[in-house]
């Protein structure tokens, strides 16, 4: 996860061994996983104060581990083991102990969490008894309740003040945070975010990897160098590019170096986790990541005659929620009418697709898939600035730049005036929006279509 707020997963996939070992991996329901662990690590005849605070450290200890991927960002397709020397004791068709079976019911929806941290806390424990350690001792739980102690103020004992009981919003399916799509320079969103939080942390163990000055959610030319240089230490291929396993030890490393899967951990602000980019895009939805997926969708539907044809105005209306769910339909994909991530990832593969295609005489150019900023060098920067000076001759408030193909300065400044000019947010940055505004004027002055680019593609995909 580590992208967002804890929430308890439907099922949970345990492997029945050692991590290594070629053990059989079973799927279960959350519920059933922690009343199977609670009635396999402790006694039903405990004081139920006891059986409460062990049940919070069950559900807070695999949550844990779900959390942060332990186990998945290692390449092995399970979320914990059975196996006690690593995690908790799992015995696969046991029988369940009522009252357990009850308390669960109750209670397996809340875990512990520090007071300045996101995460569910590692919850380290022992029976006490025949092994002693840092963290919760079950048998010790019995004489603390015995006393009269509270479930909070036992946890309070063993792991200290600055615990808090978290209820966890939502129950929903768990997804691997893997995108399912290779990152690269021009991709923005969320997941780029991720990248750049994660990068910036594991700096300051790592110093040869560059600081990114900014946590944009910008996929531009430092960001792949900080990635190729963490793959460099790490013996990746040195892409430049996150791809699955650069995703996954990049999860790893930031886990380690923060000791999310430790007692005393540095622990997750809500910072950390906050992005600026929504995970999903639903009717009722407004602003400008509403307007930049529209452009896609656009052009898509400009191509592909199964998908319904959109405006881009950044309002997620009845009409885009009909055009999603052709492109779905088109796909193969559940018809939501929801933007999610594995219809984003399609959306963005074909729009790929067309602007491979794209015959070089057109007038007007799609947008390049490469936000264009300073500091970056390319041929799409030295479009981008031959038709700015092509608008500045007849729109006196952009003014004209010389198409050298480096985004420095002055092109900022042109960028923002045309921004200023034209009602979008004045960044000096060029995503989708700023190029579909820029090259829809230079279309309307220059090419004279009297629509929109991607309306004249030249052909039909169908």
């Amino acid at each position: 996860m580590l992208t967002g707020e804890p929430f308890i997963p439907e099922t949970i996939t345990v492997h029945l061994g050692k991590p290594d070992s070629e053990a059989e991996n079973i799927t279960v329901s959350f519920p059933e996983y922690v009343k199977n662990v609670a009635s396999s690590e402790i006694y039903p005849t405990w004081p139920e104060n006891a059986l409460r605070a062990n049940i919070y450290v069950i559900v807070s200890y695999v949550l844990n581990r779900i959390y942060t991927e332990w186990y998945r960002s290692r390449g092995y397709y399970f979320d914990v083991t059975n196996s006690t020397q690593y995690d908790q004791a799992f015995v696969y068709g046991r029988e369940i102990f009522e009252n357990i079976s009850d308390l669960v019911d109750e209670l397996f929806t809340y875990y512990i969490r520090r007071e300045d941290a996101v995460e569910p806390m590692f919850a380290a424990f022992c029976d006490g008894v025949s092994v002693s350690c840092a963290g919760l001792s079950q048998w010790g739980t019995v004489e603390l309740a015995n006393e009269g102690k509270t479930p909070y103020e036992i946890l309070k004992y063993y792991y200290g003040d600055n615990i808090v009981l978290e209820k966890a919003k939502d129950i929903r399916t768990a997804t691997p945070t893997y995108p399912g799509a290779v990152l690269r320079d021009g991709e923005v969103g969320r997941d780029v975010q991720t990248i750049q939080t994660q990068l910036n942390r594991i700096s300051g163990n790592f110093p040869e990897i560059p600081k990114l000055p900014e946590i944009d959610g910008i996929y531009g030319f430092q960001l792949t160098d900080a990635v190729r240089t963490f793959q460099k230490i790490f013996n990746l291929p040195q892409t430049g590019e996150v791809d699955e396993s650069t995703w996954y030890q990049l999860s790893y490393i930031y886990t380690s170096v923060k000791h999310l899967a430790d007692l005393q951990s540095e622990g997750l602000s809500i910072e950390e986790i906050t992005r600026d980019f929504p995970e999903v895009l639903k009717e009722g939805d407004t602003g400008k990541n509403v307007r930049s997926f529209q452009y896609y969708l656009a052009v898509v539907g400009a191509y592909y005659a199964s998908v319904l044809p959109i405006q881009i105005n950044g309002v997620y209306d009845a009409e885009t929620t009909a055009s999603v769910k052709s492109f779905q339909q088109t796909y193969g994909l559940p018809q939501t009418g929801i933007m999610d991530r594995r219809t984003w990832n399609d959306l963005y593969a074909a729009y790929a697709g067309i602007l491979e295609s794209q015959p070089s005489e057109a007038c007007v150019r799609l947008y390049p898939n490469q936000v264009l900023r300073e500091g970056v060098s390319s041929d799409n920067v030295r479009i981008l600035q031959q038709y700015l000076t092509y608008i500045s001759q007849f729109d006196s408030a952009v003014p004209a730049v010389t198409d050298t193909g480096y985004f420095g300065p002055l092109t900022r400044t042109a960028v923002q005036a045309f921004q200023r000019e034209y009602g979008l947010n004045v960044t000096g940055v060029v995503g989708a929006v700023t190029w579909d505004a820029i090259s829809g004027i230079y279309s309307e002055i220059q090419c004279g279509a009297g629509k929109r680019p991607y309306q004249a593609p030249g052909y039909i995909i169908k």
